[in-house]
């Protein structure tokens, strides 16, 4: 029987969706059945985070979750 304990989970290994902040509208937000305001979304446009009041709030969450690379010298 096979060992399963140095198999990585099947989300560590993906890479990390760049998240993008966009502004849902109250007629958009009725028919989605969401608030409206500032939403965390993945490229493929699935929420992520919010409502957030403003796209600043918003991208500071984007930034929470998904920190910056730092890049190498």
């Amino acid at each position: 029987m096979r060992s399963n304990f140095n198999r990585k989970h099947p989300m560590q290994t993906q890479p990390i969706q760049a998240l993008s902040p966009r502004q849902v509208k109250t007629d958009e937000a009725l028919r989605l059945g969401v608030e409206s305001g500032w939403y965390a979304i993945k490229v493929s446009g699935t929420f992520v985070s919010g409502p957030h009041d403003s796209e600043g709030d918003c991208r500071r969450k984007i930034d929470e979750i998904q920190p910056p690379v730092k890049k190498k010298r």
